[in-house]
């Protein structure tokens, strides 16, 4: 053996063995890496029989030449103008489909889905993992959480297990299984990007937002995390072009097992009230009113006669809890409250003038919803104005017939604003009183405000309670000059 091959035996045999230690140890650190990726396919096995598909026939009558028209279609002042309009004939049915899905709540057969989905249904149609179909009785629906309950005759089906969507956290894996596009049984997969979503329109649901691809059809299917528990109903989709877009939100499987256990026992929901009007806390509102940090719900209004009125509620108040239970944001106390049954007495701890106190309220009873009109406050006749306040405002004080208009027993009218918009202030405005370093003033004169004003410093904060038209509320704005 050469001098050069004796040399390298050594560096061979330590390369060999060092190979060997990697090889070893290969396996324990793929397995770890590999552990990452989650496997669906034994969810999918157990949970996809417990998931069904909907198809929804309505049944709608039309004219032969072209479809009815409402007064409200933006269509119908144009034919209203350019063509007649066409008046009885000959009439024909159309049916229109449309296709969601559901999933099994209980092995007699009572199945849960959107409200949206079978809305205006004149037939609904389940079918099975199975392939067995069935028509379906529509139990109850709610349109506010957006719930639906409907019932076939079957029995010893499979049913989904409700999990807990409070434990459920910000990245966690989850998957959906429904009816995309007509595509019965289709698991996607993600992760939850948020929780707790409010949605325009919307506060009686705190969303789950997640990235799993949802598509016309999954609506009303079930959103299961990595255990097999369904965490929530998936609803509704940001999407300009009608499809996914990453941006999915599912109705938390608490709020929706609610209504539904309401659909069940009586075939409607009932909510709880206590008759305020509320607005966000914003950092500014927070430091006027002399609360730490910007929390609770603060109190814009208060129902004449109703439940926070009769146990001493006042406007002005921040509501910070609920038997104890914390209002992180104006968006949670209607979430909290509406989940209460009518005639239960709570306890809302509140902040007024620099303090907590706790009062004693009686839920009541949240009746139906209707439209109302609003109607906006009178402008007053032109007159000389006076020059604008610390805060930009021209202010003057109410005449008797205007504060008859407005229903208030005080305030000041805002009457102009030169120097442009100043928070959420407009000229036609009431404010009703002033908020600054903790304490809250009652607006009775237009010189009264413009001096309280001017003792204040630079870049305080001041929260005015407005009046507009029927609605009150509070805007907080930061003075930005000691002038």
């Amino acid at each position: 053996m050469t001098s050069f091959a004796r040399s390298i035996v050594p560096w061979c045999a330590t390369l060999v063995l060092a190979a060997a230690l990697l090889v070893g140890a290969a396996p324990a650190g793929a397995q770890g890496r590999g552990a990452l990726l989650p496997d669906f396919t034994e969810l999918y096995e157990k949970q996809g029989p417990a998931v069904v598909s909907i198809d929804v026939i309505q049944r709608v009558r039309r004219g032969a030449r072209m479809p009815e028209l409402s007064e409200d279609d933006p269509f119908y002042e144009f034919f209203r103008r350019f063509g007649p309009m066409p008046r009885g004939g000959p009439q024909r049915e159309f049916e229109a489909q449309s296709a969601g899905s559901g999933f099994i709540v209980s092995s007699d057969g009572y199945i849960v889905t959107n409200a949206h989905v079978v809305d205006s249904a004149d037939e609904v149609r389940v079918r099975l993992t199975d392939r067995r179909e069935f028509i379906a009785k529509v139990v109850g629906a709610d349109k506010r959480t957006d719930v639906a309950v409907i019932k076939i005759d079957a029995k010893d089906l499979p049913k989904v297990t409700v999990g807990d969507p409070e434990k459920l956290k910000v990245g966690e894996w989850v998957v959906a299984i429904g009816k995309p596009f007509g595509l019965e049984n289709t698991m996607t997969a993600g992760i939850v990007s948020a929780k707790g979503r409010d949605l325009p329109q919307e506060n009686l649901v705190p969303f789950i937002q997640t990235d799993v691809a949802i598509n016309p059809g999954n609506s009303g299917g079930p959103l299961f995390n990595l255990k097999g528990e369904v965490v929530g109903i998936n609803s509704l989709i940001y999407s300009r072009s009608g499809g996914y877009m990453g941006l999915a939100f599912a109705i938390p499987i608490d709020v929706a097992m609610n209504t539904v256990s309401q659909l069940r026992d009586k075939g409607r929901v009932t909510r709880g009230r206590i008759g305020v009007q509320i607005q966000e806390v914003t950092k500014e509102s927070a430091d006027s009113f002399g609360l730490k940090q910007a929390s609770g719900a603060l109190v814009n209004s208060v129902e004449k006669g109703g439940p926070a009125e009769t146990a001493g509620v006042e406007a002005g108040d921040i509501i910070l809890k609920v038997d104890g239970r914390e209002v992180p944001s104006s968006s949670a106390l209607p979430r909290i409250i509406t989940q209460v049954r009518p005639g239960t007495k709570v306890t809302l701890t509140v902040w007024r003038n620099g303090a907590q106190r706790d009062i004693a309220v009686t839920v009541a009873e949240m009746k139906d919803e209707a439209a109302v009109a609003q109607r906006r406050g009178g402008t007053p006749p032109p007159k000389e104005k006076a020059k604008p306040n610390r805060m930009g405002l021209v202010l003057s004080d109410l005449t008797p017939e205007q504060r008859r208009e407005a229903e208030v027993k005080g305030g000041v009218l805002v009457e102009d604003i030169p120097g442009g918009v100043r928070g959420n202030v407009q000229p036609g405005d009431i404010i009703l009183s002033v908020s600054s370093r903790g304490a809250t003033t009652e607006a009775k004169t237009a010189a009264q405000v413009n001096e309280l004003l001017a003792r204040l410093d630079k870049n305080e904060a001041v929260t005015l309670r407005l009046k507009r038209g029927e609605q009150t509320f509070f805007s907080t704005v930061r003075l930005q000059n000691g002038e």
